[in-house]
């Protein structure tokens, strides 16, 4: 954001002074949308220029008939050029401040330390902050971030401001999408202030998040089409007795849009499978994969999935290895294949076709052996680590997953709800991954635009089950619900 600002003042000749005007409108038009109600503001500031913001929005506050008050933290020797012009416009108009914290307002905005906030808070404004935290009555908005927290990392340094809502300005920042800061924004809303994707000239960003724009780059369905156009899709899933996982990937990969969808199970898994999803083809294997009958599967598909249901035994080990062995299309490695690859991930080296791996955080401890804390703290890290060393994309699922792909841009997702953390939803995303596979996009698209209908798709099924209800064939209807919305 740093370098944002300076290319929209020095390249775009926008003045600071203007960008900070429009920071102020916007977040006032903001807090307006949240609290219509506020009658009396607090507004505490610090001496940069989050702090300059703070003051401007005040003025433009108390402009608009709403009582709001300045309480001014930190030391004057660190005054920034622009605080120190709002506060001479502010005393101007001789608009209120105060010197005391207190219960008596319906707000109070944190604008103390922006995103730039490196070093742990401690001191005065350390108990200022915790002073407001105090707070019981008074709904609690950050200006930018909360301060205190790292917009790099999520990190609290020292400690935080506890925001309901954080009004944030032309992009949201890593830190309020990962734990702990996430808890610390509240409910994000992303404020446009003039700076747009322009700024970034020749330096692009390392992380995006897709929105329900990018739906619109789905697979489009030609009036002169038939199965075949959409592509084949082999899900080798379900060990004897485990036919959910086949069922779950199977379906969703279906509802994603697929035009064919074979099952490879254990044979015991037929007739349900037969019973529950007739739309796809059913192909079983006994005790014993037949090597020369996977291999024709395998060269009949456009796009595999394999891993769910299909356990540790030494039949799962061969059909995995037959897979990385024989197929010339991309896979996706959900579940059980990834527990298998965990005994002998230096397999990943050897070239191979597009790979996409879906670990949970369990499974990315397996992969990679580092411990499950250490991945939840750093969790894009570890995507981008992995993906890079072993040339896949690396789905890393977690409330906010993140898909990286090798030296490229790391997609954060931002769909989806808690509900989803139930039994056979990975499944479901496998399947829609497999899917987007089968009908032609890119690994790199079809696992951030997977993830995210998945989100989506979860979403819409809340609205009618609930999070404590939602399961994971809830989810296809929600996919399902998303094709008519796109319909429409």
């Amino acid at each position: 954001m740093k370098l944002l600002d300076q290319n929209t003042s020095e390249y775009f000749k926008v003045p600071a002074e203007v960008l900070m005007e429009q920071a102020a409108g916007s977040f006032v038009r903001e807090l307006f949308s949240l609290k219509k109600d506020m009658k009396r503001v607090l507004v505490v500031c610090g001496m940069g220029n989050n702090g300059a913001d703070g003051i401007a929005a005040a003025r433009l506050l108390n402009q608009a008939g709403v009582f709001a008050s300045v309480f001014s933290v930190g030391q004057t020797q660190g005054e920034s050029k622009l605080h120190k012009l709002q506060m001479e416009i502010y005393r101007a108009y001789q608009m209120p401040q105060t010197s005391e914290i207190s219960e008596d307002y319906d707000l109070i905005v944190d604008a103390v330390f922006g995103t730039g906030l490196s070093r742990s808070i401690t001191g005065e404004i350390q108990t200022v902050l915790e002073a407001i935290n105090e707070c019981q009555n008074p709904y609690k908005v950050a200006l930018d971030i909360a301060s205190g927290i790292s917009a790099d990392t999520g990190e609290v340094l020292g400690t935080a401001f506890l925001a309901d809502a954080t009004i944030t300005f032309s992009f949201a920042k890593i830190g309020q999408l990962f734990s702990p800061g996430y808890e610390y924004s509240g409910r994000l809303v992303v404020a446009p202030i003039g700076i747009t994707k322009e700024s970034f000239l020749d330096k692009k960003p390392k992380y995006a998040a897709l929105t329900k724009e990018d739906l619109l780059s789905l697979p489009e369905r030609k009036p002169n089409s038939n199965k075949g156009t959409y592509g084949k899709l082999l899900v080798i899933a379900g060990s004897e007795d485990m036919a959910g996982a086949a069922f779950f990937a199977a379906k969703s990969a279906y509802a994603a849009g697929c035009g064919i969808v074979k099952i490879l199970t254990s044979e015991n898994n037929r007739t349900i499978l037969l019973d529950r999803l007739p739309e796809a083809i059913v192909a079983a294997y006994g005790k014993n994969p037949d090597q020369k009958r996977v291999i024709e599967e395998i060269n009949w598909a456009d796009a595999i999935v394999v891993g769910p249901g299909i356990g540790s035994s030494d039949s799962a080990k061969e059909l995995l290895s037959l897979v990385m062995n024989n197929t010339s299309v991309p896979v996706v490695f959900d579940a059980d294949a990834l527990n298998l690859l965990s005994k002998d991930v230096d397999e990943l080296l050897r070239p191979h076709v597009d790979y996409i791996l879906t670990p949970h955080l369990g499974e990315m401890a397996r992969l990679t052996g580092n411990a499950i804390s250490y991945i939840k703290a750093n969790l894009l890290e570890t995507a981008q680590d992995f993906a890079a060393q072993y040339n896949v994309t690396c789905v890393l699922k977690d409330f906010h997953t993140v898909t990286a792909v090798p030296y490229g841009v790391s997609y954060v997702n931002l769909s989806g709800n808690n509900g989803m953390a139930t039994a056979g939803s990975g499944d479901v995303l496998a399947g829609i991954i497999g899917s987007l596979l089968a009908q032609g996009l890119p690994a790199e698209r079809a696992a951030s635009l997977g993830v995210y209908i998945h989100g989506v798709s979860g979403d819409l099924a809340r609205e009618k089950q609930g999070v404590i209800a939602l399961m994971a064939e809830d989810i296809i209807d929600g996919l399902k619900m998303l094709s008519l919305k796109l319909d429409k």
